[in-house]
């Protein structure tokens, strides 16, 4: 039987993550929280019930891709709605969330183990899981553990490629300046 068919699998598909009657429901607020646009956020939260499917079915030590863990990391903050309802009556099992403790075995750890998540979906899902929610481990362990959260209040959010062209802009600029300033 594949994953969707699965008892387990239908519980989880059909689980609305938190209270109902709110003004900023869970996936709003995920989507507010990374930036994110609502229909990337939707995919997100399917992205980590399957992750939670697999943490029951697969056998091993699953680890989720980034944009996996914030999604697991707010529903935690629910805590009534993850542990009195999400974990006993969705997941049938307790699922913990244990961070690392960091050095070299540590990442060596978490690298094999996001490699047989990754197989392991495959083998639940019938197809390998979206690239741009679950990176190759190479970013997931390389670049993604770099990031940190910004409040766009307080900074300036551009991509590198605007940074270097608004570099290359304002040398250019103070060149023409002092040019023009020796001309005349």
């Amino acid at each position: 039987m594949t994953a969707v068919g699965s008892d387990l699998w239908q519980r989880l598909a059909a689980y609305e993550i938190g209270p109902a009657a709110t003004a900023l429901s869970f996936t709003d607020r995920l989507a507010r929280e990374n930036r994110w646009d609502r229909t990337y956020t939707q995919r997100v939260i399917r992205e980590y019930k399957r992750f939670c499917y697999l943490a029951v079915i697969a056998g091993h030590p699953v680890t989720p891709s980034d944009a996996v863990d914030q999604a697991w990391h707010l529903h935690l903050t629910y805590s009534r709605d993850y542990w009195e309802r999400f974990c006993p009556q969705a997941l049938g099992a307790p699922l913990h969330h244990g961070p690392t403790a960091g050095g070299g075995a540590e990442r060596t750890r978490y690298y094999d183990q996001y490699a047989a998540t990754l197989k392991s979906y495959e083998e639940s899902f019938g197809k390998p899981p979206p690239g741009d929610i679950w990176p190759a481990a190479a970013r997931r362990f390389g670049v993604d553990p770099k990031a940190f959260r910004i409040n766009p209040a307080d900074a300036i959010i551009m991509p590198r490629r605007w940074a270097r062209w608004l570099v290359l802009a304002a040398i250019l600029a103070a060149a023409m300046i002092f040019l023009a300033g020796r001309m005349a």
